[in-house]
């Protein structure tokens, strides 16, 4: 009785070895015929099974699973992390190295899907996705990156500052290796991918002179973000701490020292904030914008003199700096306001309109001076056609002319406010 009881176990766990292998190979052959939908719903019945399974039938089982997840083009988060996860339990098995190209496999398509999240403006979703793909791909630290960036522009600022902070301590730079060659039928230098391909297109003579260039690093970005952030909280101690460690790691980063000026400037400290700009600048003389960025905390202060001696010197550097025409303009403008004043207080004796006439001529100057720089910066605004602010400098040109009587300018720019309402 004992023997034949030990043969009736033995062959119920033949019996449902059997069956195991059974349901496995069925979900491998929908994988192969590509019913995805249909290996997954296979997978849960025979999820049941899986404690009773022997380590080869269960490794067999799992990656069968992981690649009913993964599927093909499939954007499902939930499924990625699903295959992800069962690939990860493959590991340092027989099936490691299946494990690992699955895992890969895993990564592009939650970055393609974050991308195309990322598109159509779905920046929650896309940011998820991109942190995930981090997790699976710890070397790819610029999945987290983006994923941070996603965060700021969905307004999901606890989770870019969770990020930020990994970044940071993670001593991530972003930089890389940027390779270019020029065009032979262009003569343009164009950017190439990846060295293995620019390299071929030199091979193959369309392309000469090729180099290669280190991307700017992205530290003074991640510090400047992760004080704004605490800075729109409340917090803004742990801003300016935040961005001092940052500093003290990175001392001679141009890139940070200007994020701090920036910093300095949100929270209105003008004071501070001219003495980190100065510090760029003796790094970075030759830099327009610069001195364009010490005009306007001149400007903020009231300190006009100075501010246009700074936004000159802009110029000086960049002759088509039309935001510094443009300040300059409006601070010329600014004594109209004072003229203007005195004319309203005037009353009707000979005496007052003898000093109104002296006033409006003094309020014309105050024009002529104003007009050229107003001009200049129309005319090197880059995004001319339609902006807002385009529109707004031809107006005041118009008002300006027609004040001046200058018929023909007046014209002219009327013409040019009608086309750029008709692009606006």
């Amino acid at each position: 009785m004992k023997t034949k009881f030990l043969f009736v176990i033995a062959l119920a766990f033949g019996v449902s070895a059997f069956a195991q292998k059974k349901e496995v190979k069925a979900i491998q052959k929908a994988i192969k015929g590509g019913s995805y939908g249909e290996a997954k719903n296979l997978v849960g019945a025979a999820e049941a099974l899986i404690g009773s399974m022997d380590d080869k039938t269960k490794q067999s089982f799992l990656l069968a699973k992981a690649q009913a997840y993964l599927g093909v083009d499939n954007k499902n988060a939930a499924d990625l992390k699903v295959a992800a996860a069962t690939y990860n339990e493959l590991k340092d098995t027989k099936y490691n190295a299946e494990a690992e190209a699955g895992i890969s496999n895993v990564v592009v398509a939650m970055v393609n899907s974050a991308i195309e999240d990322q598109n159509t403006q779905n920046y929650t979703s896309a940011s998820t996705k991109l942190a995930d793909a981090y997790t699976y791909s710890k070397k790819d630290t610029i999945y987290l990156y983006y994923a941070a960036s996603n965060s700021v522009n969905g307004k999901d600022y606890d989770s870019a500052l969770k990020y930020y902070n990994q970044l940071t301590e993670l001593k991530f730079s972003g930089i890389e290796t940027l390779y270019y060659a020029t065009s032979v039928e262009t003569n343009e230098e164009e950017s190439i991918p990846s060295k293995q391909e620019r390299d071929l297109l030199v091979l193959g003579k369309t392309h000469i002179n090729p180099t290669e260039k280190k991307s700017e690093s992205k530290r003074g970005e991640i510090a400047k973000n992760i004080a704004l952030i605490y800075m729109s909280q409340g917090k803004n101690e742990q801003a300016l701490e935040a961005m001092t460690s940052a500093r003290a790691e990175n001392p001679d980063d141009l890139l940070l020292i200007r994020s701090e000026a920036n910093i300095y400037l949100e929270m209105n400290q003008m004071d501070k904030y001219k003495e980190t700009i100065k510090e760029v600048i003796e790094k970075d003389p030759n830099n327009p914008e610069l001195y364009y960025n010490l005009g306007v905390g001149e400007d903020k202060l009231g300190n006009s003199e100075e501010a246009r001696k700074y936004y000159e010197k802009a110029i000086s550097l960049n002759q088509e700096y039309s935001a510094a025409y443009n300040n300059i303009g409006a601070l010329i403008l600014e004594d109209e306001r004072a003229i203007v004043d005195e004319m309203n207080s005037l009353g009707t004796s000979n005496a007052d309109y003898a000093k109104y006439d002296k006033l409006k001529e003094k309020r014309q100057n105050v024009y002529r001076d104003a007009a050229p720089y107003l001009e200049k910066a129309l005319q090197y605004r880059s995004d001319d056609k339609g902006t807002a602010r385009s529109l707004e400098l031809a107006r005041t040109l118009y008002g300006i002319y027609q004040q001046l009587g200058e018929t023909s300018k007046a014209d002219t720019m009327k013409a040019k406010i009608e086309i750029l309402e008709e692009g606006n």
